[in-house]
């Protein structure tokens, strides 16, 4: 019973909603492709996975229709990140943050086309919208490299220091941003290779991915996406007094 009130309060949490449709979806995706081009016995369990994996993937895009207020907020605060001590951190995430708000606004048209709310060619808005979705997935795994790397740097000669002179709880700390930075980075990449698979044809390897090795990339994205909000969440607590 605890663990239903735990689930059932996690579930309250529109990150954690989000976190699990996707999760579903792309496994959903990866079991059913598989199911379809090898065992043709269970070909039709594979396409009504497909399916299903479809509706996760539509029902997100109806979320993210409430998402531009958070997201405009987020960027507002951020501003031009005079905060920011690393000049090339700070307008990488200037630059992500404008492609993160202009992504948004093509979603819903592209999404409204298809519905048929508004007489505009869906393809074409959900071409710029990969565009700035894969756009901003290469800034972030650029932002995360360099800050692992700017990391292990400091841990290894900090201000002309060992890394041993370092207090450990400081250490251990650094050691705990650069596993994230990790799962960052690998979890843009995941993402990234679907992104340009999703581009027009004739684009790299775009339109070249059977639904199973989509479907891989999401869930490995999903997964360590999930893995990296379960420490941020732990360290969280972690912290608080």
């Amino acid at each position: 019973m605890a663990l239903v009130n735990r689930l059932a309060s996690a579930l309250e949490s529109h990150r954690v909603r989000d976190r699990l449709i996707r999760t579903l979806g792309y496994c959903c995706q990866l079991i059913g492709g598989v199911l379809v081009e090898q065992c043709p016995n269970r070909s039709e369990v594979g396409r009504r996975l497909l399916v299903v994996s479809a509706q996760f993937n539509h029902c997100r895009t109806v979320l993210r229709l409430f998402d531009d207020p958070a997201i405009f907020v987020y960027t507002k605060q951020y501003g031009l990140g005079t905060k920011e001590e690393d000049i090339f951190i700070r307008w990488l995430s200037v630059l992500s943050n404008v492609t993160d708000q202009l992504y948004y606004p093509c979603e819903h048209i592209a999404w409204a086309a298809d519905a048929k709310v508004l007489r505009v060619d869906s393809a074409w808005w959900w071409t710029l919208n990969t565009a700035l979705w894969t756009l901003s997935l290469l800034l972030g795994a650029v932002k995360a490299l360099w800050t692992m790397l700017k990391l292990r740097q400091k841990l290894r000669s900090p201000t002309g220091t060992s890394a041993s002179q370092l207090p450990r709880s400081k250490r251990r700390a650094m050691e705990a941003r650069i596993c994230s930075e990790v799962l960052t980075l690998l979890s843009n990449l995941a993402d990234l290779a679907n992104a340009v698979h999703w581009l027009p044809r004739g684009i790299l390897w775009a339109g070249r991915f059977p639904p199973w090795l989509v479907g891989l990339m999401g869930t490995i994205s999903s997964i360590l996406s999930t893995c990296q909000a379960a420490r941020a969440g732990r360290q969280a607590e972690a912290d608080s007094p």
